[in-house]
């Protein structure tokens, strides 16, 4: 099975009351450079925050993503 390339950067924000998270996927196979955005996602806490970008490494992982 053929998957896309891509590289994926994560965000994380502190606003004081929110904390919100960012993905920029960047195609490495098409001749863009403007990333695909997803999100963003907000968080009252910082600790909801973190599960869901270590909850989003891990699902990225399993689907056999090299996480840096």
């Amino acid at each position: 099975m053929n998957f896309p390339v891509a590289a994926v950067r994560l965000t994380c924000s502190d606003y004081g009351t929110e904390w919100v998270v960012a993905a920029d996927v960047y195609p490495v196979d098409q001749l863009t450079v403007q990333p695909r955005s997803a999100g963003p996602y907000v968080f009252s806490t910082a600790r909801e925050a973190r599960n869901f970008i270590e909850s989003s490494l891990v699902a990225l992982q399993l689907l056999g993503c090299e996480v840096a």
